[in-house]
C-alpha cells in the first residue's frame, strides 16, 4: 500500500514537473522570442537539475518518514504482545464472578489452569 501511495505521489509530482517545464518554456518563448537554442537548452538543463534536486529531497523525506513509521509500528506491536500476555494472566487468575461482568463482545474464555490455582483474595 505504501508503494502505491509513493508511486501515486511520484506520478503526481512528475506531472506537475512537466507542467512547470512547459510553463517556463512558454514564458521564455513569449518574453524572449529571439533567445538562441543554446540559451533555451541551458535553461532547460537548469530546470531539470532543480527538479532532480526537489525529487531527491522528497525521496529523502519519504524514506525518513517510512523509517519513523516502521519504528512506531514495532513499538506498538511490542505493546500489543505485552498487553495480550497481561490479559491472559489476569483472565487466568480472575474469579468467575469477575469474568462474568466483562462485556461479551470479543471475550475469549480464560485458559484452563494446568495445576492448582492460588487462592483469590
Amino acid at each position: 500500500m505504501q508503494t502505491k501511495l509513493i508511486n501515486g505521489t511520484y506520478s503526481s509530482i512528475m506531472n506537475k514537473q512537466d507542467l512547470l517545464r512547459e510553463v517556463v518554456v512558454k514564458y521564455i518563448d513569449y518574453f524572449y522570442p529571439v533567445a538562441s537554442g543554446t540559451s533555451a537548452v541551458a535553461i532547460d538543463n537548469k530546470i531539470e537539475q532543480a527538479m532532480d534536486l526537489v525529487k531527491s529531497h522528497l525521496m529523502f523525506a519519504v524514506r525518513e518518514e517510512v523509517e519513523v513509521l516502521k519504528e512506531r509500528i514495532a513499538e506498538l506491536m511490542e505493546r500489543i504482545n505485552q498487553l495480550e500476555v497481561e490479559n491472559t494472566y489476569l483472565r487466568a487468575h480472575a474469579s468467575q464472578d469477575t469474568l462474568a461482568q466483562l462485556p461479551a463482545a470479543g471475550v475469549k474464555p480464560p485458559p484452563q489452569p494446568q495445576g492448582p490455582q492460588p487462592p483469590v483474595s
